[in-house]
């Protein structure tokens, strides 16, 4: 957490979020004039009632007490449109500000390195961008708007309790100390509370987020009893930093109570004793009371919203923490290419993930534009690596990569990415339909070109197949569709963008033989006329690859074609080969 937490109050963290709403100047000077407004209307109803019983009632003046009466409902009338107009106003504020802050934070999100979603929980991003965001519109609704207005009718009401009688004034404010004291060590308490709700929330978030997702692991190998105690732990954590908020609230508002009636049971001994010495009117003692609560509610509620303002600045520190992340991919390119011939060149690369250890060693090689090239190699040999490098997910930290004799550093970045296309070995579709998720929703994409890319690496078929063709609805990470046919979708996904670089990452590992023939098929078409790279687990699928590159330990051991490498009895390519070529005689 940031220094200036520890803070008792971070008026420099208040500033950045009423900075937010400065897009809404207009309406947010409307909330602080109506909260102006209401603070000394609310106080004239209880001082036109002393009005009332001292110059109209006691006096037996009807026709006066007929017009109060008439003044009387026009300041109620008064006080309950300026209430609606202040609480909409200022929830209208606060809903607007965080709808734009809700976009700037997932826009900042999707900008992030890769390295951040590696190291962050889903959750807890989550967290930030609903939770965490929804907390910061307290602020404008229940926290600096209407705590300005409570602390205004504080004044105003000590004020006319003064004007309307400063004896009966002095006896209210003699106890008014305790409720101060009541309120600060509430406020402390609950605050402490606050924070660990929301931290507790936060794991919770994380916790099931990442179960959920993983729901099939936890079957497979019925773990559920294991993770059930987990998270009976963590609700637990969750339950009991609710109670404890819980436990202050319910002891604070009833000493509250207390605390007003022992104000209110002496001003109605000693008030009576100056009525009848005729040093207090009857009607400011009728009116005392209604004083009292005026002034007593809104001490109570500044302590309860004095807290919702800090949670709800917790909650703006942590969406700020975010915002303020620089882990984001430098796009300082100048440079915009209509189309890659598709030259590829290493040369002398490396990269770690952590700073410390090398997933990548003097990397360096020269793929031929329009050529293809497969990657193999072991488990943690750095293969997919190189992808990651080449897409600028992830910045080298030494050496150069090019295309067509320009370093990727100085190409736009967008523009990069815009010419490549990536085919992963875990597809991942989205909920919505065959269209949408082939298209991701781009209107630039026309539909004839879709059922053309489709058509031309043989996925039409299975497609139309489907209930609804192309409209058929994809359940969450195509859980509805197998292996083979979200390779396909993913597959027309790639070829509809007409990338000048394609990139293949085990795209056939998880395939059975049958499928992998229609999915060979669709490689063989994509592949046609672009320079491509393929990351291949089954070395059968890349013999007619124009160059095999063999990683180990984050570098280059082998480098040539499938005949090539093949003659080379110690090399590791052709032990692979022998290995895997053994291993399919032996299931066969």
């Amino acid at each position: 957490m940031r220094d200036k937490k520890k803070k008792k109050f971070d008026f420099s963290l208040l500033a950045r979020i009423i900075n937010l709403a400065t897009p809404y100047k207009m309406l947010f000077s409307l909330t602080i004039v109506l909260a102006i407004l209401l603070a000394p209307v609310s106080m004239l109803r209880p001082f036109l009632i002393s009005v009332m019983v001292d110059d109209y009632i006691l006096i037996n003046d009807l026709p006066g007490l007929y017009k109060m009466s008439i003044v009387f409902l026009i300041v109620v009338i008064g006080t309950v449109v300026l209430r609606y107009l202040m609480i909409y106003y200022s929830s209208l504020l606060g809903q607007s500000v965080i709808r734009d802050l809700r976009k700037n934070v997932f826009n900042h999100i999707t900008s992030l390195r890769l390295r951040y979603f590696d190291q962050t929980p889903i959750g807890r991003v989550t967290t930030r961008t609903i939770n965490d965001v929804e907390t910061i519109n307290t602020v404008f609704t229940q926290g600096l708007i209407t705590m300005s207005a409570d602390l205004l009718g504080i004044f105003a009401v000590v004020g006319i309790m003064f004007f309307t009688s400063w004896r009966l004034t002095l006896l209210v404010l003699a106890v008014f100390p305790l409720l101060i004291i009541s309120a600060y060590i509430f406020k402390e308490k609950v605050k402490v509370a606050f924070e660990k709700v929301r931290k507790e929330l936060s794991n919770m978030n994380a916790f099931l987020q990442e179960r959920i997702t993983g729901m099939h692991i936890i079957q497979i190998f019925n773990a559920e009893d294991q993770e059930m105690a987990k998270f009976k732990k963590i609700n637990r954590g969750y339950t009991q930093a609710n109670l404890d908020a819980i436990t202050y609230y319910a002891i604070f508002f009833p000493v509250v109570e207390i605390i007003n009636y022992f104000t209110l049971a002496i001003l109605v001994y000693l008030g009576a004793t100056y009525v009848i010495q005729d040093q207090v009117s009857l009607g400011a003692l009728l009116a005392f009371p209604w004083y009292i609560n005026l002034l007593y509610r809104p001490v109570r509620m500044i302590a309860d919203k004095f807290n919702t303002l800090q949670m709800g600045m917790v909650a703006a520190d942590r969406v700020f923490v975010e915002l303020d992340r620089r882990e984001v991919i430098s796009n300082n390119g100048y440079q915009k290419i209509e189309n890659f011939e598709g030259r590829i060149e290493f040369k002398d690369v490396d990269f770690s993930y952590d700073d410390k250890n090398r997933i990548l060693n003097n990397i360096s090689f020269v793929l031929e534009a329009r050529k293809t090239l497969a990657i193999v190699g072991s488990t943690g040999s750095g293969k997919t690596t190189i992808i990651n490098v080449l897409a600028r997910f992830y910045e080298i930290e030494g050496g150069s990569i090019s295309i067509d004799y320009k370093d990727i550093k100085t190409l736009d970045l967008n523009d990069l990415r815009k010419h490549m296309a990536v085919v992963l070995q875990d597809v991942f579709l989205f909920q919505g339909t065959v269209m949408e998720n082939i298209t991701l929703k781009d209107p630039s994409i026309p539909t004839k070109v879709v059922f053309d890319a489709a058509k031309t690496i043989g996925a039409d078929r299975f497609i139309e197949a489907l209930p609804n063709g192309y409209d058929y609805e994809i359940m969450e990470r195509g859980s509805n569709l197998s292996m083979g046919q979200r390779q396909l979708i993913s597959f027309v996904r790639a070829l509809v963008v007409n990338p000048d670089i394609l990139i293949l990452d085990e795209a056939t590992s998880s395939i059975d033989t049958e499928t992998e023939e229609v999915i060979q098929y669709a490689i063989e078409k994509l592949i046609e006329r672009r320079s491509s790279i393929i990351i291949a687990h089954r070395l059968s699928t890349i013999r007619n690859a124009d160059y095999i590159m063999v990683m180990d330990k984050g570098r280059v051991i082998e480098f040539g074609n499938h005949q090539s490498l093949m003659q080379n009895e110690q090399g590791k390519y052709r032990e692979m080969y022998d290995m895997q070529f053994a291993e399919e005689e032996a299931l066969t």
